[in-house]
């Protein structure tokens, strides 16, 4: 389909002022939001937004998870609609910008064609995907991975959070619990704009990321088990400390994600020892190793080389070793026809940009398996996200916004 002029773009202020207004939903204790998954502020939020889609002529339509469609018709009714999106729930600590960005371009889209009297032949829809986050709710990316068949519906209503209240019942607490089935829907294409949530186009001076790949992950639960002894009369030789042993296998887990840089990735966030007393040697210790990487061959690599080198580590200092696979999903590699419209935009407005890979999870990772889908990203300051203190700038937005823009109605088509 023929590309959009390079005058054709977004509403920046009008963004940037939906932005803030979405950010007085759900405020923080520092600036951010705590917009978790199916509380009263996320049904607030989701009123909010509503509100908006209708205000632009889309009809809403909502599914049995929750998730939010809202749609503005096409010349062609026979056509399949173009999405784009992303989430509105939040960290508990969290920005104002992770997932909203994309959601809040995608009407953004919506409004500027509504402004512009710019008919596509396709249907535009916007997404907002229930859960994204998985804070509250675990795992991440619940509801679109229920629409990709990647979960099953009864599975995932049945998540509970830390207080037991269940994922389904709060979600009908809320009253945002639609009738339409779950993955019913077909798309043409699955766009998504989201903030980096790292630091590489800051560093790099680029104001557009070509998200080319999602780079798998890999869950490994370790435990480590020696003797609980006393810390002050226990001889240096006697000892079988499970937290020096975790110690060393974490040393060999930095070892081997720099042996495969740099795209690779690896590290231990979940740890725990035990008895955790100061005068008590551990005799026990559980942490869960991280490994990441667009590659499946190199986490698999990654996985064996743990393997190999903690059993290793453990006979050499008689501890006991117990391996579990907890977690993980396998790389992505987004549509090449998205991707290419992706960059093409970002040339024809004359962004500076460059090709990235995903280290975090997103909704369009799971889509990517039932529809073609690309991702954009923006920088955020100091790469930082899933803190109060994250930021973005308007320019950062508007060229993400207007690069989405772009794509989106490329695929969509235009009517002449």
């Amino acid at each position: 389909m023929a590309a959009p002029g390079e005058n054709l773009k977004i509403d920046k202020d009008r963004l940037w002022q939906s932005l803030e207004e979405m950010a007085q939903v759900g405020p923080g204790v520092a600036g951010g939001n705590n917009r978790q998954t199916l509380t009263d502020a996320d049904a607030e939020g989701r009123a909010l937004f509503q509100s908006w889609c209708e205000a632009a002529g889309c009809s809403m339509g909502l599914d049995t998870m929750g998730n939010m469609f809202a749609r503005r018709e096409g010349t062609d009714p026979e056509a399949l609609p173009v999405y784009v999106g992303s989430h509105l729930d939040t960290q508990p600590t969290g920005g104002r910008y992770d997932g909203v960005l994309g959601v809040l371009a995608g009407l953004e889209v919506v409004r500027s064609l509504n402004d512009l009297c710019i008919a596509t032949r396709h249907p535009i829809v916007v997404v907002n995907w229930t859960n994204e986050e998985g804070t509250r709710f675990a795992p991440a990316m619940l509801s679109s991975g229920v629409f990709a068949g990647v979960h099953a519906q009864d599975w995932a209503e049945d998540r509970t959070d830390a207080a037991g209240a269940r994922f389904g019942d709060e979600l009908d607490r809320i009253g945002w619990r639609g009738e339409e089935p779950v993955g019913a829907r077909k798309m043409q294409a699955f766009y998504e704009l989201h903030i980096e949530q790292g630091p590489i186009l800051e560093a790099e001076g680029r104001a557009i990321g070509v998200v080319t790949h999602g780079q798998g992950l890999s869950w490994t639960q370790v435990t480590v088990t020696g003797r609980d002894a006393h810390t002050g009369s226990t001889p240096m030789p006697m000892r079988r400390n499970a937290g020096l042993g975790m110690a060393r296998i974490l040393e060999l887990v930095d070892r081997i994600a720099l042996s495969h840089a740099p795209h690779a990735v690896g590290a231990a966030g979940h740890v725990e020892v035990f008895p955790n007393s100061r005068n008590v040697i551990p005799g026990r210790a559980v942490f869960t190793v991280d490994f990441r990487s667009p590659d499946a061959e190199v986490i698999a690599d990654m996985e064996a080389r743990l393997a190999e080198g903690a059993a290793k580590i453990c006979a050499e200092m008689g501890l006991e070793l117990a391996l579990e696979q907890v977690g993980g999903f396998d790389p992505v590699a987004f549509d090449p026809d998205c991707v290419a419209r992706v960059r093409a935009a970002a040339e024809r407005l004359g962004h500076t940009h460059m090709d990235i890979i995903s280290g975090a999870g997103h909704d369009a990772c799971w889509i990517n398996r039932v529809a073609p889908t690309a991702m954009v990203m923006c920088p955020c300051v100091g790469g930082l996200s899933h803190n109060e203190a994250e930021e973005i700038s308007p320019d950062w937005a508007a060229a993400g916004a207007d690069v989405l823009f772009h794509a989106v109605v490329e695929t969509a088509g235009i009517v002449e």
